[in-house]
């Protein structure tokens, strides 16, 4: 193995060397990328104290050079974007024009985050509204909460990475970024851009490996005030029950909904819907997984989505013309393909795909699908989709609530009152009226209920996240 290809971890503003590393292969072609550092525990207490070491340094920086910061971070990733994007389509098997949109979106978010700097603020209080505050002034502020434990997922190891790390420089905090372990090279171009900025040694801390070693580590150090999440449910619950008293964010999964209503321009919204469904494999939280169509207008959406799904070009991430790729591992291909044949055994009809090649599982249009199978009540993360029919939009929304999941969730109707009756009764974090459940613009809040999760993303609102409030009352009598 040529030395290019070993990388190393970020640690206290330098380059540090690990003892033991572990191979990188590619999803789609099996091509080694490069040896990862697996960083020990003594390398993550390293990673802890530098950034402990340093919270005082960015708490006292002035929100003015937090920005320049991040807009530095943006120029530095606008310049190599092409770059950045190879790196996810090959690390993630992203095809190459997802990955553009991306870095599109990555350098968004830290430029988001470097306005956000500039605008955390607290309120002035009425003390007079009761006679023991007359002749009292109250107001709050929100400070850094300090050392900020960031963990993320394979999906978008740019732009969820940008989620954590633009919201944590903004609001003055110190970061231990844990990457998800086959997607650590995106995160390593992130460290080599910071490096290059006005960033004090030990704000960024990256350490790449085990995460059973670095998460509890993070989750159970007590230096480590915040722990920022997004990954499943399972490991997202028992970091929970890890954390104490951390604030802890959580981004969970989903098996988000869309319902069309009778009298949609079924042609206008096809390609938005099919795009939703099987966009990265379908390997997105907010992934359209579940479509409920009104009866009136259900064969002729089925026959138009089957045909588009059809149309789809499956093929090489770095292929610009390639709309689908691999799944992440061999075991997410063979897990899907098992979740297939359950619902075929149990009577759901395979209308598109179902089947294999390599790492390529084909896009998958599933009809008369149960509720209870598991391509529909858990998170497929997999180009499936499943269509049922439905007489109503009240009978949908049922459908849609009967799930252990809430992140997004879509409507399409002409119906003004039906829309704000499922705004109303979607048990969702959020309901996008005339639109996929997939769409997301960086700077909205974004989160869910139930097994989704808890806190919000989307950089003002994560900076409330991770900063504590203070409340100073002046005495004037």
């Amino acid at each position: 193995m040529t030395e290019t290809l070993k990388k190393k971890l970020f640690i206290d503003g330098k380059w540090q060397e690990a003892e033991h590393f572990t191979t990188l292969k590619s999803p789609y072609s099996g091509k080694v990328l490069a040896e990862i550092p697996s960083a020990s525990v003594g390398d993550v207490e390293l990673a802890i104290e530098s950034a402990h070491q340093a919270r005082k340094t960015m708490a006292a920086l002035p929100s003015h050079k937090r920005a320049a910061i991040l807009e530095q971070l943006a120029s530095l990733l606008e310049s190599r974007k092409d770059e950045a994007a190879e790196i996810i389509a090959k690390e993630a098997a992203k095809p190459i024009k997802t990955a553009m949109v991306e870095v599109s979106r990555t350098i968004a978010t830290y430029k988001f985050a470097a306005e956000e700097a500039k605008r955390i603020h607290g309120e002035t209080l009425t003390m007079d509204a009761t006679a023991d505050g007359e002749g009292r002034i109250g107001y709050t502020v929100r400070e850094p909460i300090g050392v900020l434990g960031a963990i993320t997922p394979f999906n978008f190891p740019m732009n969820l990475v940008a989620h954590k790390v633009g919201p944590a420089i903004a609001a003055g905090n110190t970061i231990v970024l844990k990457p998800a372990s086959q997607t650590p090279l995106s995160s390593i171009f992130l460290a080599e851009l910071l490096a290059e900025t006005d960033l004090p040694a030990g704000a960024f801390n990256l350490v790449t490996g085990s995460g059973s070693v670095i998460g509890d580590k993070l989750v159970t150090d007590s230096r480590v005030k915040s722990i920022s999440f997004t990954g499943s449910p399972a490991v997202g619950i028992g970091i929970r029950n890890k954390a104490g008293l951390k604030k802890v964010s959580l981004e969970l999964g989903s098996n988000a909904a869309v319902i069309v209503d009778k009298g949609i321009n079924i042609d206008k919204i096809i390609q938005r819907c099919v795009s939703a469904a099987f966009a990265f494999q379908g390997q997105v939280c907010i992934s359209l997984q579940r479509a409920y169509v009104h009866e009136d207008v259900y064969d002729e959406f089925t026959k138009k989505f089957i045909a588009a799904t059809n149309a789809l070009k499956l093929g090489d991430s770095l292929d610009p013309s390639v709309d689908i790729s691999a799944l992440i591992s061999p075991g997410d291909v063979q897990r899907s393909l098992d979740w297939i044949g359950e619902a075929k055994q149990h009577g759901a009809v395979v209308a598109a795909g179902g089947k294999s090649e390599g790492n390529i599982l084909h896009p998958t249009v599933l009809l008369e699908v149960d509720s209870m199978l598991k391509v529909s009540c858990q998170e497929v993360f997999a180009p499936i989709v499943l269509i049922n029919k439905v007489s109503s939009v009240e009978e949908a929304i049922d459908l849609v609530n009967d799930s252990e999941f809430g992140l997004q969730a879509g409507i399409y109707t002409d119906n003004i009152n039906l829309a704000l009756f499922a705004a109303e009764k979607l048990e969702v974090g959020g309901v996008i009226i005339n639109d996929i459940p997939t769409y997301r613009v960086d700077n909205m809040p974004y989160g869910g209920v139930k097994k989704s999760g808890t806190g919000r993303e989307g950089l003002k609102y994560a900076i409330e996240e991770m900063t504590e409030m203070k409340l100073v009352i002046i005495n004037r009598n």
